[in-house]
């Protein structure tokens, strides 16, 4: 009962044991089982886009050991305040511009002030407006902060697990790893959807990679989206020396992820800066279904619109649209430069 057939019920009672089979499937015959329940579920050339936008930058006091905006690690990122609201809207459009369908704002706090949330709620009005998805992901949040984001407009809440529950305190000491399963379920009693994964390549072991998996398939509710991230290394952070994770067991990762949650769409997020093409190929017939697309993620690289347009090409993919058609590359480029003129 893996979800190849789209009539199976889903299944939130994964046991370790099994999630670890899986990993240890012959390569060829994990993909084969992978790409069988991402086409029974989803249009395997189909990739959802979707932008992200740091908001809020730097100066988060969490000690989360990959992040590079934690204020208690010297990493050249500089505290910024929150954005103004029609800075946001040209990001959002050039985004769209750009063939996104969902924008996601981010903002490095360890959880939003009660007098923070008008003002993000003021720029989730202005972007929907634009006939963009929406998401957030702000931390913590605090009573009546969902619902308040959910009246804006917000379509997504994004909260990531990070790891397993067993490694979890060798990464964040701040958070309790049950503080982010109560937060998913503020969100899920708002109504919103869930965008919920976490990060491998952190020095975790593969039984550990299972267990963020089986956290992340036994929620009551699967994530709608879930974002896969690779490690990127940042100097002044304490995993900065940390080993690089075998590409082929990253793809692993991707197809289990797309088995035991059939339903959701599996991002291929952080790291495809320095994935190449036809690693990305691999996790895209494995079950990877959406994209950040755009020059930054938060305050790390991301491969250019430019390259991700042309690989999709190279690989016949499509882009989900919200509405619309994707522009060529030219008007792309133009439109960008025009909302955001210090990208040129």
């Amino acid at each position: 009962m893996d979800g190849t057939n789209p009539g199976m019920p889903v299944r939130h009672d994964w046991k370790l044991p099994e999630i670890e089979a899986l990993f240890d499937l012959p390569f060829m015959d994990l993909l084969a089982r992978a790409h069988a329940v991402h086409a029974a579920h989803h249009d395997p050339n189909a990739v959802q886009v979707s932008t992200l936008l740091s908001i809020k930058t730097g100066g988060c006091p969490e000690d989360c050991a990959y992040c590079p905006q934690a204020q208690r690690y010297h990493t050249g990122v500089e505290a910024q305040k929150l954005m103004d609201v029609d800075a946001v809207v040209a990001r959002a459009r050039a985004a769209k511009a750009a063939g996104a369908s969902r924008f996601c704002m981010g903002a490095a706090w360890r959880g939003p002030k009660d007098r923070d949330i008008p003002k993000v709620a003021a720029m989730i009005r202005e972007v929907k407006a634009l006939g963009l998805e929406t998401c957030a992901t702000l931390g913590l949040l605090g009573e009546g902060h969902a619902q308040q984001l959910k009246d804006a407009g917000l379509d997504y809440y994004n909260h990531n697990l990070d790891t397993s529950p067993d490694f979890y305190g060798e990464i964040i000491h701040t958070r309790e790893f049950e503080d982010r399963l109560d937060t998913l379920e503020d969100i899920r009693a708002a109504g919103l959807k869930t965008c919920c994964g976490g990060i491998v390549g952190m020095g975790e072991t593969r039984a550990q990679r299972a267990g963020l998996l089986q956290a992340l398939a036994n929620l009551p509710e699967h994530p709608q989206s879930v974002p896969i991230n690779m490690l990127v290394r940042v100097a002044g952070t304490p995993l900065e020396h940390a080993e690089d994770l075998d590409p082929f067991e990253f793809v692993r990762t991707i197809a289990v992820a797309r088995i035991v949650m059939p339903r959701s769409v599996v991002r291929l997020s952080a790291g495809r800066q320095q994935m190449s093409d036809e690693l990305q190929a691999l996790c895209f017939f494995a079950g990877a279904g959406s994209i950040f697309m755009g020059e930054k993620l938060l305050t790390t690289g991301n491969p250019d619109v430019e390259h991700d347009r042309a690989l999709f090409r190279r690989l016949d993919l499509h882009p989900m649209q919200v509405g619309g058609e994707t522009p060529d590359a030219g008007t792309l480029h133009a439109d960008i430069l025009e909302a955001c003129p210090h990208l040129a």
